[in-house]
């Protein structure tokens, strides 16, 4: 019996080996702190409208700003990555998003406010494309669904622990605190990761063609080329800014198809004559997951303190419910997505999703009914989300595998800019709770039908015929998880 057939006999957990684990411990626990800062805004939403006078939807678009840079901490962090290894690039970005909370805590303005959000985005970006790949690529291959949705789950953690510190915190302290805590399980996680093995396959990639590899070079192939990608770059984050700060007036839809102009040709670049196509659908795929996710991530807590006059503390007790329904639907996404393939689990989870939607709305006060509700809505609807990872990693080989990720992720998470701000724009017409429920709806449909038909691939390869299949699943047979 050779190694991997005495692997394959043991138990799936002890297929991973401590190596392993250790690196997933590591990237887990970066999650948590990622989660637990990221959401902190949406916590404190009415505190900080109340502070600096804020109509609601300008408070949405401080949950948006985040998202503005997300892309270009995606590409950039996601090509250091690709470059010199998965946990530099972890490193940088848990620095990035731990000092742009600590910033939050100071703001003395909106604007001010807006701009340490900004920073947030980008570490979280970097954060996401770093550490999926790392881990992704630490398991073996044959459980990287798994490793996918467990790591995701770190991230409802963290959402779970801001809740809870929420209710103790914000009523004796201010909103203030929240963020000064948010900065402190940083050394933490430093301290885990200075000591954590490079992911597997990244190295025998490096080993293979004795090269780092560079996806930005597209970009900056001649003089020319590169000034020209750099003001692109600027116009983008200048736009997005516009848009979402609230500048741009009259001129949002076309400042708004500018930026995603700018982001089709970049996605042009990176994917090349061949794979332009799948970036750009998989770019498309994200962002239709973020829009009907992100109304109630973000507005959610608004939702319960001012159209069900909910206190703190049951604030607090409904995102309890919510946070580890999310972590039991990543859990159970990473064990169907890899029973099942990662595209057939996530489609037919997400449309089981659809039938806790509305009944979610429609309790007003009844606590324990709401809580688990929203528990089997955020299993089956968010917790799959666990997947994402494994099924945009899948696309790309593992030189090109965190920046790709990185890129056609965070570009996709805009979705998630626009989610609050349009949920808030509908609430205008109608409750807010309508509001929520029907974009959730809508688009999850539109998520199962793109996801469910495997249509960036199915694009990609009209393009390519010889595109791989699954290099999450091909490239790396040989990897023993140890």
């Amino acid at each position: 019996m050779d190694y991997d057939d005495a692997r394959d006999a043991l138990p799936w957990y002890r297929q991973i080996g401590r190596a392993g684990w250790k690196s997933f411990a590591g990237a887990w626990i970066g999650y948590v702190l990622d989660g637990f800062d990221f959401v902190l805004i949406t916590l404190v939403l009415t505190e900080v409208s109340a502070e600096f006078g804020l109509d609601p939807v300008e408070a949405a678009s401080l949950v948006s700003a985040a998202f503005v840079t997300r892309w270009l901490g995606g590409a950039v962090l996601g090509s250091i990555g690709d470059r010199y290894g998965r946990r530099t690039a972890m490193v940088l970005s848990i620095w990035l998003f731990s000092l742009g909370t600590l910033a939050c805590g100071f703001a003395w303005s909106y604007g001010s406010l807006f701009a340490a959000r900004l920073v947030i985005g980008l570490g979280m970006a970097g954060e996401y494309s770093a550490s999926a790949t790392y881990v992704m690529e630490s398991w073996p291959a044959r459980l990287r669904g798994r490793a996918s949705g467990f790591l995701i789950s770190g991230y409802s953690m963290g959402t779970v622990l801001a809740a809870e510190t929420y209710s103790v915190v914000v009523p004796e302290h201010g909103w203030r605190w929240m963020f000064y805590i948010g900065v402190l399980p940083v050394v933490v996680a430093l301290w885990v990761r200075r000591a954590l093995p490079e992911a597997e396959d990244w190295e025998e990639a490096v080993a293979e063609t004795a090269t780092r590899p560079s996806p930005f070079r597209p970009f900056f192939a001649g003089r020319r080329r590169a000034v020209v990608n750099v003001l692109l770059a600027a116009v983008a984050l200048g736009a997005l800014f516009a848009v979402f700060a609230g500048l741009a007036g009259g001129a949002t839809a076309a400042l708004s198809v500018l930026a995603g102009a700018v982001m089709v040709a970049f996605a042009v670049q990176l994917g090349g004559r061949r794979g332009w196509v799948l970036y750009v659908a998989l770019i498309g795929t994200v962002f239709a997951a973020f829009l009907y996710s992100w109304p109630v991530q973000a507005l959610l807590p608004t939702y319960l303190k001012t159209e069900l006059g909910y206190t703190p503390e049951q604030v607090a007790q409904v995102l309890y419910y919510a946070g580890f329904g999310t972590m039991a639907g990543c859990w159970l996404s990473g064990f169907t997505g890899d029973r099942f393939g990662p595209t057939r689990a996530y489609a037919w989870t997400l449309l089981a999703s659809l039938v806790f939607v509305f009944p979610v709305f429609a309790v007003d006060d009844d606590l324990p009914l709401l809580g688990v509700l929203l528990f089997a809505l955020q299993a089956l609807g968010f917790g799959v989300s666990g997947l994402l990872p494994r099924y945009v990693g899948g696309h790309f080989p593992a030189e090109q595998r965190a920046a790709g990720l990185g890129f056609t992720y965070n570009v996709g998470a805009l979705g998630g800019a626009v989610a609050p701000v349009l949920g808030a724009r509908l609430a205008e017409g109608m409750e807010l709770g309508t509001a929520l429920a029907v974009l959730t709806f809508g688009l999850s449909l539109v998520v199962v039908a793109l996801v469910g038909f495997d249509v960036p691939r199915r694009l990609h390869r009209r393009w390519d015929p010889a595109a791989a299949v699954d290099h999450l699943e091909a490239g790396a047979k040989g990897s023993k998880g140890a």
